[in-house]
């Protein structure tokens, strides 16, 4: 095979990935290859809204990815699904539209990034969007990432709206508004009723652009650094022959939190230590990488209910036939579902000036996606701690990127971790305590009346939380000897070599990590382009 050389190099084609191939193939003059280690996105799920459900946990579509045990979950291992297919994890996720609040980018700013405050990246976020409420002060309506209302409505979830309500929080119809505080529905990345991947709003237009080459079935192996720059990326091709792509001006890496720190400690850039365990040659020793590990835990509370929810629905084949009718027909109903319905941002105490814990109600019940819903009615109430103190670390068990590294979440592993998620747990009886809710329940499935107190309720949340798959910071930007990537991306020690994805985040943000992933994607190309301009007029 020809050896393939371009401008630049974007290794993965994910949330910021696709963003990435987007904008800087729109200068005709640069040109650029984004790689993937998945294939196309074809499977259909991928593009009907709850097609979660399938894709989740398939092999063909997901990495498929397993921590290590875990002792804050009892020594529980937990599934970790990140996309591996076109459009990354934007092609597998529940489709929840959610940028965090204004003050964690302002924290970000704080601890020395400059140029990450939210007055610098709200107007990213309003460039990207596409909402289908028109545009305002805080959203925007002609960028390529359509954001929609919701298509289905089921009473259990407004019950719950009312019933929080009653408990004394205010209702909030735009959490990525003014302010992220209240109850209220959540807005999705959905276009008429299908996905809107980042790969359809951004990849998809760019396709026939002749300055974008799209290699697919193209895992990387290895960084290609000489001299201390990153001139290219090796991957293996379909026969297992190592291939080499050629970067005249950068690679970035937008392998998300696990793909880029394992790319750069395979490549010989990480703790010192580690590598030379593996044997790997250690080019520039940086501790950071693969450190500082977040991810949002949740906890699920479920409810039987006495009255039908989506779970009857589902179960017999006749619903089933008429829910996708429905479907073909009008692009309605259940298949338009998102992972949850209604959300909360709420506050375990006046200790915090903003919100601490974030609830995602669903009107149906599972032990897993993928899994299939419970056999009773019932629906799920989720709370989620947003900022966790708590920090992991993944680390090589390889030197070889197809085995996979160890990862190491580390969660609930300081008390304020554990109070506040024990809080939110309370909080969310509180609500279900509270009409119209109370007289649609029938009883408290998990975690059930007995368990009772912080520390049974603690006990609990470690033997039943799983991830609500956010992780997030192992390629931290900053300055110090724990970061990574300097504010602009640029991964310390290495010339023509940056990072953008939500493994840069040096806190992990207060909500879903999509959109943000979006936002770390716009915003990269936009430096790049100043950067390599600066430094082609330096060159005249």
């Amino acid at each position: 095979m020809a050896e393939i050389t371009a401008d630049y190099v974007i290794v993965g084609a994910g949330s910021a990935g696709c963003v990435l191939a987007n904008r800087l193939s729109e200068d005709p003059k640069n040109r650029v290859v984004i790689m993937e280690a998945g294939g196309r996105d074809w499977n259909p799920w991928i593009h009907i809204p709850v097609g979660y459900f399938k894709t989740m946990h398939n092999p063909s579509v997901d990495w498929c990815y397993r921590t290590e045990p875990d002792p804050g979950l009892n020594g529980r291992q937990l599934d970790w699904p990140r996309g591996k297919v076109l459009g990354g994890s934007s092609s597998l996720n529940g489709l929840l539209y959610v940028r965090g609040q204004p003050a964690d980018y302002d924290r970000w700013r704080q601890m020395g990034n400059k140029g990450w405050g939210w007055d610098d990246v709200l107007p990213l976020f309003k460039r990207a969007e596409n909402n289908e409420r028109g545009a305002d002060d805080y959203h925007g309506e002609d960028g390529p990432l359509s954001v929609s209302n919701m298509r289905i409505q089921r009473p259990i979830c407004d019950a719950w709206v009312a019933a929080a309500q009653n408990a004394g929080y205010p209702f909030n119809p735009d959490y990525n508004g003014a302010t992220q505080d209240g109850v209220g529905y959540f807005q999705l990345t959905t276009r008429k009723g299908r996905r809107c991947s980042t790969a359809v709003a951004y990849l998809n237009p760019a396709r026939d652009r002749p300055n974008l080459q799209i290699l697919t079935r193209a895992p990387a192996s290895r960084i290609v650094i000489e001299e201390g720059r990153a001139v290219g990326v090796a991957y293996r091709d379909r026969a297992g022959s190592e291939q080499i792509v050629r970067a005249n001006a950068e690679v970035i890496l937008s392998a998300g939190a696990i793909g880029s720190p394992q790319l750069l400690m395979v490549s010989g850039i990480g703790e010192a230590a580690q590598l030379a365990e593996h044997g790997i040659h250690v080019l520039v020793d940086r501790p950071g990488v693969g450190k500082n590990l977040q991810d949002h835990l949740q906890a699920r509370l479920v409810y039987k209910c006495n009255e039908p929810t989506l779970n009857d629905e589902v179960r017999s084949l006749t619903n089933q036939a008429r829910i996708a009718l429905k479907y073909a027909l009008f692009r309605a109903g259940p298949m338009t579902m998102a992972a949850s319905l209604a959300t909360g941002f709420l506050r375990t105490g006046d200790h915090v000036e903003t919100p601490d814990i974030q609830f995602h109600v669903q009107p149906w019940s599972a032990d897993s996606p993928g899994e299939g819903v419970h056999p009773f009615s019932a629906f799920t109430i989720s709370v989620c701690q947003l900022r966790p103190e708590s920090r992991g670390e993944l680390r090589l068990a390889s030197a070889d990127m197809r085995t996979y590294p160890k990862i190491h979440p580390n969660y609930l592993a300081t008390e304020a971790d554990c109070r506040t998620i024990t809080e939110g747990v309370k909080i969310a009886r509180n609500i279900a305590d509270h009409a119209p809710l109370t007289s649609k329940i029938a009883s408290e499935h998990a975690p059930g009346v007995p368990v009772q107190g912080d520390a049974a309720l603690l006990d609990w949340v470690r033997n039943a939380a799983t991830t609500i798959y956010h992780p997030t910071g192992t390629c931290k930007m900053g300055q110090g000897a724990d970061a990574v990537v300097d504010d602009r991306l640029r991964v310390h020690g290495v010339a023509g070599l940056r990072v953008a994805d939500c493994s840069i985040m040096p806190e992990i943000v207060s909500g879903n990590t999509n959109a943000p992933a979006i936002m770390i994607g716009e915003k990269a190309s936009d430096m790049i382009r100043q950067d390599n301009r600066a430094g082609a007029t330096a060159t005249a």
